[in-house]
C-alpha cells in the first residue's frame, strides 16, 4: 500500500472517531435532562492553554442534614424540579466505578454542598471573564446530566438579586 493511501485511511479513521464522539454528545444533549445549577468560581490550575472558567457546581443534597457533613460523599446526580440533586450512593452502587463526589464548604457565611471536581467552561479570547461578578449577581451554568460522570456544561447565565437567569452571549 502506498504511503498516500495509508495516510488517507488513517485520516478517515480519525474523522470517523471524532464524528462518532460528536454525534454521541449531540444525542446526549438532546435526550438527557438539563438543569441550571448555581456555581462557585474557582481558580483554575489545569495546564491547558486557552481561556476557560473553572466552576464548582452547587448541588442540593438529598439526605438528612446531620449526615456526616464533614466527609466527602460518592453520589449520583439527577435533575429534580429545576435543581441539581445529589443522592448518596448506597450498598452495591458504591462498588461500581467512582462517579461524582460532593463536599460541604462555607462561602460568604453560607454552607453549601458542591461537586468536588470542578467543571471547565471554555470561553473565547475576546469575551470578558464571566466569573467576575457584581456583589448582587450569581453565576449559573446550564448542564446536561449524564447517567454516569460529571455534568457537561452547555452555557452560562447570570441572575441579579435572585431574579431570573439571563443566559450570557459568549460568542
Amino acid at each position: 500500500m502506498r504511503p498516500l493511501i495509508k495516510g488517507i485511511a488513517v485520516a478517515a479513521i480519525h474523522v470517523c472517531l471524532i464524528g462518532t464522539l460528536g454525534a454521541k454528545l449531540v444525542y446526549d444533549r438532546a435526550t438527557l435532562p438539563r438543569v441550571w445549577a448555581s456555581t462557585v468560581p474557582r481558580d483554575p490550575d489545569l495546564p491547558l492553554r486557552g481561556r476557560y472558567v473553572s466552576l464548582q457546581l452547587v448541588v442540593t443534597p438529598n439526605w438528612f442534614p446531620g449526615a456526616e457533613s464533614s466527609h466527602r460523599h460518592d453520589v449520583t446526580l439527577r435533575a429534580e424540579d429545576g435543581s441539581l440533586v445529589a443522592d448518596i450512593k448506597k450498598g452495591d452502587d458504591r462498588n461500581t466505578e467512582r462517579g461524582p463526589r460532593v463536599r460541604h464548604v462555607t462561602i460568604n457565611d453560607e454552607n453549601v454542598t458542591v461537586l468536588s471536581d470542578p467543571v471547565a467552561f471554555f470561553i473565547p479570547e475576546h469575551v470578558p471573564d464571566p466569573s467576575l461578578l457584581q456583589t448582587n449577581e450569581r453565576l449559573w451554568v446550564e448542564a446536561t446530566i449524564p447517567n454516569k460522570g460529571a455534568p457537561r456544561p452547555i452555557r452560562l447565565g447570570v441572575s441579579k438579586n435572585n431574579g431570573p437567569i439571563e443566559p450570557l452571549n459568549l460568542r
